[in-house]
């Protein structure tokens, strides 16, 4: 019994780790436009299929994931420029709309462009279980991947020029253009990064789950319910938030409610957080004045 709990924990740190890189891609768009990306997970899909191209036309595995990640991020760059810069200023539901139609409109075209057949994606790492048996070689891997990206962008937001700036466009744009920031520009990197983020969190998930068009849908689900529990403006608040689910859903998948219904332990997490505490476990309340 003691075997299995520790067992379905350290599963839950990996796949939490995924859980948590989507996290923070949703919590780097919703701090620059208040508004969730629903179409980060399909954007994610994507750049897997992107990844998995190259990867069978030869190229080594980590050039072609990073082959994948730039591609992925002057992709997030574009999109901000070209589809959200008009609505910076449209109503809400405005914003909701074109979400929703990119997510249709990128799982449309990862079918169309390679098929709704299930895909295995290759994995760099060893297939043989490891720590014991707790952890299989590629569940270790993606975890150090996920936290090697999140310490990354930690030190890129903390110790850069362009991390801070980034930081204060999205805090008070109007203060960070009298002091000379390119706000507009610091939002498309943004948006970029939060790309690049999810096409890495995409790659590391795909040798589980397998890849297909829908493959992220039950990710960014469990993903938005870890941002929501650690705060959905608090990037380090996501991260934890998002480990917290992933184990929560392997102990209650395997304890609780079993593995079909998994997937509502995400919208338990997302109803009681807006619920008992909206602004998250590490969220901060906003008082405006009127």
């Amino acid at each position: 019994m003691l075997e299995g709990v520790i067992h379905q924990i350290m599963s839950g740190i990996a796949t939490g780790g995924i859980y948590a890189s989507v996290a923070l891609a949703l919590v780097m768009i919703y701090q620059a436009t208040h508004h969730v990306n629903f179409a980060q997970g399909e954007m994610a899909t994507f750049s897997t299929y992107v990844t998995l191209m190259f990867i069978n036309a030869g190229f080594p595995y980590w050039v072609a994931l990073a082959i994948g990640v730039a591609l992925s991020f002057a992709a997030g760059v574009a999109i901000e420029r070209v589809l959200m810069r008009p609505l910076a200023n449209a109503p809400v539901l405005a914003s909701v709309g074109v979400f929703v139609g990119l997510l249709l409109v990128i799982n449309s075209l990862s079918g169309w462009f390679f098929d709704y057949t299930i895909k295995q994606f290759p994995t760099p790492f060893p297939d043989h279980p490891m720590l014991g048996g707790y952890l299989s070689g590629h569940e270790l891997g993606s975890t150090a991947v996920t936290l090697i990206v999140l310490l990354s962008v930690y030190l890129f937001f903390r110790y850069t020029r362009l991390g801070l700036a980034m930081r204060a466009a999205a805090f008070n744009a109007t203060s960070s253009r009298l002091v000379g920031v390119r706000v507009g520009w610091m939002l498309a990197l943004g948006w970029g990064l939060a790309a690049a983020i999810g096409a890495i969190a995409g790659c590391m998930v795909a040798p589980i789950v397998f890849l297909d068009p829908n493959m992220m849908g039950g990710i960014l689900l469990y993903a938005f319910a870890g941002a929501l529990l650690g705060g959905i403006d608090n990037p380090l608040g996501a991260v934890i938030g998002g480990f917290m689910v992933g184990i929560i859903e392997n102990l209650g998948g395997a304890y609780l409610v079993g593995t079909e219904l998994k997937l509502t332990l995400a919208l338990v997490i997302i109803v009681a957080v807006l619920t008992i505490k909206p602004t998250g476990l590490m969220g901060r309340r906003v008082y405006s004045r009127v």
